[in-house]
């Protein structure tokens, strides 16, 4: 007959006194109560008293909600800006570059801006990361070299 050792006790595991039973999963059962109690001490004190929006509805949840809206609030209210699809923002800097290449002061700082953007064209098109394509060629570093220059002359 096989006789079965019986198990150590879990010295990791606390048992509520009152109860016998494992307090952490007491703790998590009455979570919410614990929760609405704060918010109810919270209310009493006045915290939520004069809160930006307070009485007014929440946008975006019209008769169309967009799920967005919160995220759209949050870059308009913030004013962030600069966060777009790494494609995109490839796109846009490509548009740029030429004016920040001209404000550059010597060949050396041309020559490192465009070894940064190549870079950046290279690297996000390895990525897989979804979204939109990488459509942004890299830039020969040797004629925008010739460009640049030829621009400064006049």
């Amino acid at each position: 007959m096989d006789e079965q050792e019986p198990e150590a006790p879990d010295r990791t595991r606390r048992t509520d006194p009152r109860t016998g039973r494992d307090a952490a999963a007491n703790r998590i059962r009455h979570q919410s109560q614990w929760v609405d109690q704060q918010v109810r001490k919270a209310m009493a004190r006045g915290d939520f008293d004069d809160l930006p929006g307070a009485g007014k509805p929440i946008e975006g949840l019209g008769s169309d909600p967009d799920p967005d809206w919160w995220l759209k609030k949050l870059v308009e209210r913030e004013q962030i800006t600069g966060v777009l699809p790494e494609a995109l923002q490839l796109r846009k800097d490509d548009l740029e570059l030429d004016a920040l290449l001209d404000r550059q002061p010597n060949e050396e700082h041309v020559r490192r801006e465009l070894e940064d953007f190549n870079r950046r064209v290279v690297n996000a098109r390895r990525q897989l990361l979804g979204g939109p394509p990488v459509i942004t060629p890299t830039r020969d570093v040797e004629g925008e070299v010739a460009a640049w220059r030829e621009r400064r002359r006049r």
